[in-house]
């Protein structure tokens, strides 16, 4: 790309310069980041107007800015994003303290296992019944589970168990 255009038209490809006007179109979907239209020309912003299926749009002339402007501009994001790059790596530093468990009042001590499914799973398996006094011992074995899988998050900075934490 040439050291004297500001950017390029997205029509034609040809450099549009410093300091002067160019089109953009008046769809707020084409004026995004990862879009970012631009054009030379009326003609070349036509051309544009078929492909996208615009309604009602029009081209809306803008001003390129100066070299030097852009120089400013340039530097002013790079310090920006230095800035958001820093708070990141504190944030980072911070989520990797382990959250500590706490208990927001009495743990339920609820049967975690649908009786029915567990019963229907032990049939299908062996033929065998399953007697009710199963159902708290198994719950009780995935709250162990459910514990050390919670320790595991916490420790690696997370909120969320994963099912790698089991």
């Amino acid at each position: 790309m040439d050291t004297d255009v500001f950017k390029q038209c997205s029509t034609c490809k040809q450099g549009i310069a410093f300091g002067v006007s160019y089109y953009v179109c008046s769809v707020s979907t084409c004026n995004r980041k990862a879009t970012d239209f631009t054009f030379c020309s009326v003609a070349c912003w036509d051309a544009h107007v078929p492909v996208y299926r615009h309604r009602d749009a029009w081209a809306e002339d803008r001003d390129a800015p100066t070299r030097a402007q852009a120089q400013v501009a340039a530097q002013q994001a790079t310090t920006q994003a230095a800035v958001r790059a820093a708070a990141h790596a504190e944030r980072a530093d911070a989520a990797r303290e382990p959250t500590p468990i706490r208990e927001t009042g009495p743990i339920p001590n609820d049967v975690l296992v649908i009786a029915s499914k567990m019963k229907a799973y032990v049939r299908a398996r062996s033929g065998m019944n399953t007697s009710d006094g199963v159902l708290p011992v198994l719950s009780g074995k995935l709250r162990a589970l459910c514990d050390d899988a919670i320790e595991r998050a916490s420790q690696a900075g997370r909120k969320t168990i994963l099912d790698r934490d089991f």
